[in-house]
């Protein structure tokens, strides 16, 4: 019988446990007693069979001392059917164990751990039987805790307002969850159905998103009535095959409750506008008439200067909203960029770096120039030197890069996450249209903008252009 490895000693300075001490020295009394109790048992029955040989050997050569071969044979012809069938008879209750574990671990492997064992003597198989039920409850806890994780798992996922769909490649949907059945197949299952002939029954705006690849926002039309969807795709293997995993998530409700917050924000900035604005002008036509009343016509100058000078802020941020709320489809024209900075450069002061790129670019002139001259302005009232101000334009692999640069302070995490967001400005003054404006053009061009402080103080403002 193979010796157990001695156990790891334990280092002077690691403690042990106080609950492990009782059962381990439990356990370590219990083996102490029982090691050798197999070798025992064997050593009693091998000593006894030889015992009960050498006693028959005795009395056979009492009677027949001159013939030793015949007692021999008469001995083993005795004893070595007792001790086959006795051996045979130990042997089986063990062979029987053996087998008990083999079926049992043939079952652990596909998944059911409801079996045990027991034996009924006290030794080393006895020891081996309980650690091998141990391992089965371990087992069966685990599974029975994975099949609730599982469970909840699925549970969360078909009640999730997200409509998912898990679709092998070239192959059938694997999985659907209740939302997708509801949107796709009138609550009907999914799973087993091609993509491709369910679609045949879905809106062209979804075909169309699914066609254009990557994640996007998609418009559907039921009754007269528009719903936002938003789609995501993500690719993955699974089991050694590619598989692909759609999220499509409505947005409707939510785009409405943003739209009226933002109704509500742009109704309170433009009330608390035209009160600025209109409150002093009541206020100078009232000291004007006074003036007037009195024939005092000296400061009439003055204020009928203040009346125009609130009058045009007050016409251009009402002129600010209409272009933003109105904003056209851009006119694509092929422009060379040497000539269009130029023409920039006679409407604001910066300097420009580097050279601009050869090749003409299609872009609608009017409102790059009008995005363009909202960054430099912005720029130059950032607080940052003029000489500071920067234009870089920049040719890419796939379009063209459009750098201002300022070193103005920079902004901080909180504006620079809402700077883009429409109405949202830090400037007391301020509209909150600038950058909104140039997100916009830019995006209508199907490009991107983005803003990044700059090292050394200072920001950055880039608009990414596709090339046409």
């Amino acid at each position: 019988m193979e010796r157990e490895p001695p156990a790891p000693e334990r280092q002077p300075d690691e403690p042990t446990p106080p609950g492990d001490r009782p059962r381990r020295t439990a356990t370590a009394a219990r083996r102490s007693g029982l090691r050798l109790s197999l070798l025992t048992r064997w050593t009693a029955l091998i000593g006894t069979l030889l015992t009960v040989g050498i006693l028959i050997a005795l009395a056979l050569l009492h009677y027949l001392p001159a013939n030793p071969g015949l007692v021999v044979a008469i001995c083993l012809l005795c004893v070595l059917p007792i001790s086959i069938i006795t051996i045979r008879a130990e042997l089986e209750r063990m062979l029987s164990l053996f087998r008990a574990l083999t079926g049992t671990v043939t079952s652990y492997r596909d998944g059911d751990f409801s079996f045990s064992l027991h034996w009924p003597q006290n030794d080393e198989l006895s020891d081996l039987v309980t650690a091998h039920n141990a391992l089965g409850d371990v087992l069966r806890q685990q599974r029975l805790d994975l099949v609730q994780r599982e469970l909840l798992l699925d549970t969360m996922v078909q009640n999730t307002p997200v409509a998912m769909l898990l679709v092998r490649e070239s192959g059938p949907i694997v999985y659907a969850n209740i939302a997708a059945r509801q949107l796709l197949h009138q609550g009907r299952r999914l799973e087993g159905h091609k993509l491709d002939d369910i679609l045949q029954h879905a809106s062209p705006a979804l075909l169309e998103a699914l066609a254009r690849g990557g994640d996007g926002l998609f418009t559907t039309k039921d009754n007269e009535e528009e719903e936002v969807y938003h789609l995501a795709r993500r690719s993955f293997n699974l089991n050694g095959r590619k598989h692909e995993l759609l999220l499509l998530r409505q947005l409707t409700m939510e785009l409405r409750r943003q739209e009226v917050q933002t109704w509500k924000k742009v109704i309170r900035v433009i009330s608390h506008e035209l009160n600025n604005s209109l409150a002093p002008l009541t206020s100078l036509a009232h000291s004007g008439a006074e003036l007037v009343r009195r024939g005092q016509p000296e400061r009439l100058p003055q204020i009928l200067g203040t009346i125009e000078e609130r009058t045009r802020h007050l016409e251009s941020f009402i002129l600010g909203y209409a272009r933003f709320a109105k904003l056209p489809a851009p006119r694509l024209e092929a422009q060379q960029w040497q000539p269009f900075i130029d023409q920039l450069r006679e409407q604001v002061i910066f300097t420009q770096s580097g050279e601009a790129p050869a090749e003409a670019c299609a872009f609608d002139p009017a409102q790059l120039e009008q995005a363009l001259l909202n960054l430099l302005k912005n720029a130059h009232e950032s607080g940052s030197p003029a000489d500071q101000v920067s234009l870089e334009v920049r040719r890419l692999h796939e379009g063209v890069r459009i750098d201002v640069q300022d070193r103005g302070p920079g902004m901080s995490d909180a504006v620079l996450t809402n700077a883009l967001v429409p109405f949202y400005s830090t400037k007391r003054s301020g509209t909150g249209l600038g950058l909104a404006l140039a997100r916009e053009i830019a995006e209508a061009h199907g490009g991107r903008i983005t803003l990044a402080n700059r090292e050394g103080g200072g920001l950055t403002v880039t608009i990414i252009l596709p090339l046409a």
